[in-house]
């Protein structure tokens, strides 16, 4: 796992901090980040480049909070690809809000099989399946391009494959970058914490006031 690893790429130290690097780390309204950097450590990576850290958080702001697609789709896609590229990061985030958006646990570890044989309603298997096809044709097929219109708009079809395309690459950058998990008690792809605690809900950046207790940190 990358958190076992000294980082390639490490997270700004506060006395680095310069006024860009500060907006890059208070963007997402973290309490005392502008002062002390982010507790997230992808974001204090991110503030090494504020030109790329800025524009990452916008653009990371439409996938993540803005999307037109529902949570459940939306996190599905993200599983799906925390699974197929190893991403060890974003699968221990987004376990946590997939929960929050009433994903089971036995469905999220559906999530990983190869090939997909659990009982998924047609356009969730849909969802999957355009992550499957990107990764490993470039292209969603007609088929499964047909089942999605089906169920989403134009908006929301351009949605999922740009959402897709965002998390492979922030997972690339994760993984390349070394970036450590924040949390003590990691959930690993096997759903089980170091601890052993069962899995719960998290939430996002500024869903509730006290989002960031509910993230270990």
């Amino acid at each position: 796992m990358s958190n076992e690893k000294a980082p390639r790429v490490p997270p700004l130290p506060r006395e680095e901090l310069t006024d860009p690097a500060r907006e890059v780390c208070a963007f997402w309204g973290e309490p005392n980040a502008w002062e002390e950097g982010s507790k997230t450590n992808v974001i204090n990576v991110m503030a090494q480049h504020p030109p790329l850290g800025k524009v990452y958080n916008e653009w990371g702001k439409h996938f993540l909070m803005e999307n037109s697609l529902a949570l459940r789709q939306l996190e599905l896609i993200v599983l799906r690809v925390a699974w197929r590229v190893k991403s060890a990061y974003e699968w221990h985030n987004h376990v946590g809000y997939a929960i929050n958006c009433g994903i089971t646990l036995e469905e999220i570890a559906a999530c990983q099989e190869e090939p997909i044989v659990f009982a998924w309603a047609e356009q969730d298997k849909a969802i999957l399946d355009s992550v499957d096809e990107l990764l490993d044709a470039g292209r969603v097929s007609d088929p499964t391009w047909a089942i999605l219109s089906k169920y989403y708009n134009r908006q929301q079809l351009m949605d999922l494959v740009f959402t897709i395309g965002h998390y492979v690459m922030t997972s690339w950058a994760l993984s390349s970058f070394d970036v450590g998990l924040e949390s003590p008690d990691p959930i690993g792809f096997d759903l089980k914490t170091k601890s052993g605690n069962t899995p719960g809900a998290t939430y996002k950046p500024m869903e509730t006031e006290d989002w960031t207790s509910t993230r270990g940190y």
